[in-house]
């Protein structure tokens, strides 16, 4: 199968990304700073958030993990209804532009190889442009993609799967010639409605079982993407 493939496509939180050590490490902080030292407040902020605070781990059915910031800022408008809905998405992005990132692999030597063997690559992330891309130039391979497509690029969100399309339409290719790579299951129910060979990994807060009815392979992080295209 992974023999006619010419584009690979990548989710970003949870797939390049550790999910726990990146976005676990950011939440504990972010509603340490939206509550202000309030610690009914933050309990209720990490229910709302499906946030484990002693943990400092997001629970596997958490919305955060595979929404977008949109759908975040309205869950938190519902506890603290005195945010103005731009403030607090300001606040929102700035945090999340620095949140530092923990690559799952050494990113550049990876994505730099593939381009190497041919492969266009791609990223579709629910994430918005901005943070996208400042987390991908953190960690030194935003230039590396010939795609980037974001839930606020106009091409929908995961699991529909307009930003999928936008990639192949980009690099004119079949759908069937790309490869969803992702740690959600968003990520590969809109690899299939795609027409797009579909690849699981477990580096985000879901295990292979819940990935296994919607993957065409699992493997256990994107390094192991060469040796599965080799096979």
């Amino acid at each position: 199968m992974q023999q006619t493939l010419k584009g690979l496509l990548f989710d970003k939180d949870g797939t390049l990304f550790d999910f726990h050590a990146t976005w676990g490490a950011w939440c504990g902080g972010f509603i340490e700073g939206l509550s202000r030292g309030d610690p009914e407040l933050a309990a209720t902020l990490a229910d709302v958030l499906e946030y484990d605070l002693p943990s400092g781990r997001f629970l596997p059915h958490s919305f955060v993990v595979t929404d977008s910031m949109e759908t975040i800022i309205a869950a938190i408008r519902k506890v603290l209804p005195e945010w103005e809905g731009e403030a607090l998405y300001n606040f929102v992005k700035k945090t999340t532009c620095e949140a530092p990132q923990q690559p799952v692999v050494p990113l550049e030597p990876l994505f730099t190889g593939l381009r190497g063997r041919g492969y266009k690559i791609g990223i579709a992330t629910n994430d918005n442009a901005v943070p996208a891309r400042a987390h991908l130039q953190q960690a030194g391979v935003l230039e590396i993609f010939d795609h980037i497509v974001a839930c606020d690029s106009g091409f929908g969100a995961k699991p529909d799967p307009g930003m999928l399309w936008s990639f192949s339409d980009a690099m004119a290719f079949d759908p069937a010639e790309v490869a969803m790579i992702g740690d959600s299951l968003h990520d590969l129910k809109a690899g299939r409605a795609a027409g797009m060979v579909t690849v699981g990994v477990t580096t985000g807060v879901v295990g292979a079982d819940t990935l296994a009815p919607y993957a065409d392979v699992i493997l256990p992080d994107i390094g192991h993407i060469p040796a599965w295209l080799d096979a």
